[in-house]
């Protein structure tokens, strides 16, 4: 009985294949199952964006971790420029580590960007570079983009050996962009010592002992060696306070002013940020005016 109802069924199955082979095709159907399906879409790579600013600190590129905010709204990063890998680097098999020698010329590229985005120096503000290479997955995806960003600092200091070893972002509401192009208070300007022996901003009219006047490139270093030369990175200070003030650099000029320097944080000399800050000093007494441009009345020899 089994059997017979296989059979049956496979009678009917083989009538019904049949009467398919004798109809012909509907209107429109070729029969080809395959040549109408759309090819699939080329896999598009995350990039992030210029203008982009961001909760989460920290060189972060991975798609998991980018969550832009509108820059109105209180945050700790901003994206300023996008640069893009080439020669050599860009055909390693994984990204620049953060911190790496290889990324050098990028921070480079974003240090020059930055200048002109915030429209002065940088490096005499409470702010600071980093650059952040894509995540390991998106250079194998072919990603070879890096990011500038950009951020404010909690002290003036910039988290320099003279307080604590890193730098440390604070939050921040609006773009930087031209943050430095008039009167900021970003910008270090004329400063003091606390108690603790960190600057303290504050205005050029009210007493103080130091002055923001200029920054110099150091050699590219370890950073235990970045400031063992102190006569060295001194007299390149005093030069800057020389040309700021418009006082000639001669024999006298140890005996006009004092100087004072700031060393990159750790964390900031490990992304390649090589400028020491210099600082004119008043020697101890407290001054009264800005001594830029002042010449030798500004600075007398003492």
């Amino acid at each position: 009985m089994r059997w017979w109802r296989v059979r049956v069924a496979v009678a009917a199955l083989a009538g019904m294949v049949t009467a398919m082979a004798g109809c012909g095709a509907p209107a429109g159907l070729d029969g080809d199952l395959t040549d109408d399906w759309r090819p699939a879409a080329a896999a598009v790579q995350f990039t992030p964006k210029v203008g982009d600013c961001h909760v989460i600190a920290g060189p972060s590129s991975y798609l998991t971790s980018y969550q832009p905010v509108d820059c109105t709204r209180q945050h700790l990063l901003e994206t300023f420029h996008l640069g893009t890998f080439t020669g050599a680097v860009a055909e390693r098999e994984t990204p620049p580590p953060v911190g790496s020698a290889v990324l050098r010329p990028a921070f480079a590229e974003c240090d020059a960007k930055a200048t002109a985005f915030v429209g002065g120096d940088w490096r005499g503000a409470r702010l600071t570079v980093q650059v952040a290479p894509p995540s390991p997955g998106g250079w194998q995806g072919g990603s070879r983009w890096f990011r500038c960003d950009i951020f404010e600092l909690d002290t003036a200091d910039g988290g320099s050996a003279r307080r604590h070893p890193d730098d440390h972002p604070v939050q921040h509401t609006g773009s930087l962009r031209n943050a430095l192009k008039g009167p900021s208070p970003l910008a270090f300007g004329c400063l003091n010592e606390d108690r603790y022996g960190a600057f303290e901003q504050t205005a050029c009219a009210r007493p103080h002992t130091f002055e923001y006047v200029g920054s110099w490139t150091a050699p590219d270093t370890p950073y235990a060696d970045a400031g063992r030369d102190e006569d060295g990175v001194h007299a390149k200070c005093r030069a800057l306070v020389a040309r700021y003030a418009k006082v000639p650099v001669d024999g006298v000029l140890r005996y006009r002013t004092g100087t004072s320097y700031l060393v990159p944080a750790a964390e900031a000399w490990a992304r390649g940020d090589r400028g020491i800050r210099c600082f004119y000093w008043s020697g101890g007494p407290k001054v009264t005016h800005s001594i830029k441009g002042g010449g030798t009345k500004a600075l007398p020899v003492r």
